[in-house]
């Protein structure tokens, strides 16, 4: 990943950051996302953004510059970070693949989101119908509410279902036109990774 991407990926993330928080991340915070370890390396990054009039860096403080087709106030960018199964589990990978802007009227602001590519058709009847190959934006929680669909974390693998408890089990229910997918019962230790908000067209792909 060059300088490029990776100053894109940072200003993003800033972005972000600034406008859920009304402060500025710190130079750790960045250097995370963009996998630079040393702080000066961060600096310069912001050093170049400010330069090309991206972001405002001085004295040490980060600004947001009103210039250069930054998302606007009623837009996000949310990150692509890969794909999920709507039928059988499988991975959902953690490093973006690209990001989307996304309107404020579907990603509130205050909240963390991702965009996941979607495989399989066991939810293409769901009350946000989703079909393979839509973009699923995903609302980060820990939590879910009966009838959410949720990605759902299970051995390690990742699949989108809607949640339903039942005591001490949870039922993960496909919602589809295909009778062959079947419910996934498992134990309320799940780990639920988020919120299906919305399915949107692959605005990546169609570029």
């Amino acid at each position: 990943m060059g300088d490029e991407e990776l100053d894109r990926k940072g200003l993003t993330f800033v972005r972000n950051y600034l406008r859920a928080t009304g402060k500025a991340p710190s130079l750790r915070a960045i250097g995370k996302v963009v996998e630079y370890k040393s702080p000066r390396s961060v600096q310069q990054m912001l050093e170049r953004l400010n330069d090309r009039g991206l972001l405002v860096y001085k004295n040490g403080e980060i600004t947001l510059s009103v210039d250069a087709g930054a998302a606007t106030p009623h837009t996000v960018d949310v990150p692509v970070i890969g794909s999920v199964e709507c039928g059988l589990p499988s991975l959902a990978e953690q490093e973006p693949d690209g990001w989307v802007r996304v309107s404020t009227r579907i990603a509130s602001p205050g909240h963390t989101y991702f965009l996941l590519r979607a495989r399989g058709t066991s939810m293409n009847n769901a009350h946000i119908p989703i079909n393979p190959g839509e973009l699923v934006l995903v609302r980060q929680q820990a939590h879910a509410r009966h009838s959410d669909l949720v990605v759902a974390l299970i051995d390690n693998e990742a699949t989108i279902k809607e949640f339903s408890r039942q005591g001490v089990h949870v039922v993960l229910r496909p919602r589809s036109t295909d009778p062959e997918h079947k419910p996934i019962v498992v134990t309320d230790d799940l780990v639920i990774q988020g919120v299906v908000v919305a399915s949107l067209p692959d605005a990546l792909n169609n570029e």
